[in-house]
Parts: structure tokens; C-alpha cells; sequence
């Protein structure tokens, strides 16, 4: 790690931090309501899916719908898990444990389930997804174990803000570190051009998999945070539109920008909230900036880039050295001219 890529991820941990410390005091001093605290914590929980699926639709290339149905076996198999353990272990642990679960089983049916998909390209491999995501929902609808239509109760309530915001960090920082390695940049090869980069000898099919399966287990994260905050799951929760509302995040942040999934992700999950006082048209102007972000802004809020707080950072200095490089100029202008 170079000097000033340390330098980067000192300044992103505090501004991170800085948030974090903000937040807390906010809602412990009883500015942000309880009301206010679900949606913070569901914009994690969103920021969580849908920067798995950029993964995989903007930084690998392919599109799939059935990213809902990969939520669900996180969420069920983490419920399950912490039901079960919930007597023995403590809360932060149980968590973990029941989250490490979730994202475990959701990586394996993405290996499963992306091994066949995988070998089809474009609307091809979105519809066997969006196939595979439905067979997922409808499967949990009829076993016994996971209570079925009527839905799953009993699970223990311990996901907080404190933990989806760290948990939601850590997300984002391995996805961020995956993206700009080796194995990154042989999947944003896949992304530009299938054929030419197996030509050159990158594996395709390989990081393919690795992709969707990487995909797939954050899922199963944020499907388990999802789990431990509402405390009751409920099968049809996990269909299509769940997909496709998820995708809707990746597009408008940019296909291939974590930093834009962030900020149309926290515009997505509160843009609803806020146009409740509209009851009769919601969901039409909820349509209606959509359409019109797609009309002007297609590739995204942010495209393919990234925000960075040390290029504000780098930017300020160069700014304020002009600035003082100006000052002394005229300095010495003014000084001639006297003479």
C-alpha cells in the first residue's frame, strides 16, 4: 500500500467516523425519532444490496433480476440461525454468526445458480434470473421450516444502527478493495469486452462466478440485516419488483460507481418517505423523476467515477497555493511600478 493510498483511507475513516459520531449523537439526543432511525437503517440495508449488484450489473456486466431471491436465502438462513442460537450466544456474536451464515448460503446458490446461468448473455441471462429468483421465493413459500406463507416470527431484534452502519461499511470498503485489484480488473475487462479478454487469457467463466457469487453473499448480508431490524419475514417480501427496486438504485447511482449506489441509494429509500404527504401521487412523481433522471442524466448520477474526499482535499490545496502564488505576483507588480 502506497503512502498516499494510506493517506486516502485515513481521510475516508474520518469523514466515515465523523458521520457515524454525528448520527449517534442525533439520535441519542433524540433529534432523529425512532421513524427517522428505520429509514437510516434501511438505506444501509439498501446500500448493502444494491452495491452487491453493482457488482455484478455495473462493474462485471451482466444483467440480472433475480437479486431478491439471493436477499431471501441470506435473510431465511440468518433468521433460522439466530432462532436457534438466540438462548446461547449474545447479541453482537449471535449477529455476526447468524449474518456469517446468511451470506454463506446466498455465495452458494449464487455458485449454483450462476454456474449455467452465466454461460447466457444480455435479456437471456436476466430472464433465468429473474426464473431463478421466483423458484427461490416460491420454494420458501412451501417448506415448513420457514413458516411458509404466513411468514417466519420469533427472530431476535438486535440489528441497531450502530451495527448496520460498520457492518454497511465494511461492505463497501471489500467491495471497493475487490474492485481495484487484479481480480477487479480482469472483471471490468469482462465488462468492456467477453471475447477480447478471454483472447488475452483472463479467465471468463471463472471471475464470472466469482463475481456473481461475491454478489450474491452481500446479498444474503443485507437480506440478514433485513431479517434482525424487522423481526418477521415474510416471503413475498422477496419478488420481483424487490429486484427490480434494487436495480433501479444501481442505475441511477451508475452502473459501475459505489460512491453513486450510496447517494441513490440514501435518495431512493427516502424519496418515497417524503412524498407520503403526495398519498394520491406518490408513486406518480416517484415515477416521474426517475423518467426524467433516465431522459438527461442515463448513465447516472456519477457514471462510472467515484467521489473522493482527498480530491477536495487535493483540490484545496492547489486552490489555496494559486490563491497565494496570485497574491505575491501582484505583490511584486505593485512593488516595480513603485520603483
Amino acid at each position: 500500500m502506497t503512502k498516499k493510498m494510506f493517506k486516502n483511507y485515513m481521510v475516508n475513516f474520518a469523514v466515515v467516523s465523523i458521520i457515524f459520531v454525528i448520527l449517534s449523537l442525533m439520535m441519542s439526543g433524540g433529534i432523529l425519532s425512532k421513524y427517522y432511525q428505520g429509514i437510516i437503517i434501511f438505506i444501509l440495508i439498501n446500500i448493502i444490496l444494491a452495491s452487491s449488484l453493482n457488482l455484478v450489473t455495473g462493474f462485471l456486466g451482466q444483467l440480472t433480476l433475480g437479486h431478491a431471491g439471493f436477499m431471501a436465502v441470506g435473510a431465511y438462513a440468518s433468521a433460522l440461525t439466530s432462532i436457534v442460537l438466540k438462548s446461547i450466544i449474545s447479541d453482537l456474536p449471535l449477529l455476526l454468526v447468524s449474518l456469517f451464515v446468511g451470506g454463506v448460503s446466498a455465495g452458494v446458490v449464487g455458485i449454483i445458480i450462476g454456474i449455467p446461468a452465466l454461460r447466457l448473455r444480455g435479456d437471456y441471462l436476466a430472464i433465468i434470473t429473474l426464473g431463478f429468483g421466483e423458484v427461490i421465493r416460491v420454494i420458501i413459500n412451501n417448506i415448513e421450516i420457514t413458516g411458509g406463507a404466513q411468514g417466519l416470527t420469533g427472530i431476535p431484534r438486535i440489528a441497531s444502527f450502530k451495527y448496520a452502519y460498520w457492518i454497511a461499511v465494511v461492505v463497501i470498503l471489500v467491495l471497493y478493495r475487490l474492485t481495484h485489484s487484479k481480480q477487479g480488473r480482469a472483471i471490468k475487462s469482462i465488462r468492456e469486452d467477453e471475447v477480447a479478454a478471454e483472447a488475452v487469457g483472463v479467465r471468463t467463466t471463472y471471475y464470472k462466478v466469482l463475481g456473481f457469487a461475491i454478489a450474491a453473499a452481500f446479498a444474503g448480508v443485507g437480506g440478514g440485516l433485513y431479517a434482525h431490524y424487522i423481526a418477521f419475514l415474510d416471503p413475498n417480501t422477496f419478488n420481483f419488483m424487490r429486484s427490480v427496486e434494487i436495480l433501479v438504485i444501481v442505475v441511477l447511482g451508475g452502473m459501475g460507481s459505489l460512491t453513486g449506489t450510496i447517494v441513490a441509494a440514501t435518495i431512493l429509500t427516502i424519496l418515497p418517505e417524503a412524498l407520503r404527504g403526495f398519498a394520491e401521487f406518490r408513486m406518480l412523481l416517484y415515477s416521474f423523476m426517475l423518467i426524467l433522471m433516465m431522459l438527461f442524466r442515463p448513465q447516472g448520477l456519477f457514471g462510472t467515477g467515484e467521489f473522493k474526499w482527498q480530491g477536495i482535499y487535493d483540490r484545496t490545496l492547489k486552490l489555496r497555493k494559486a490563491l497565494m502564488n496570485r497574491e505575491k505576483k501582484e505583490a511584486v507588480d505593485g512593488s516595480t511600478r513603485g520603483e
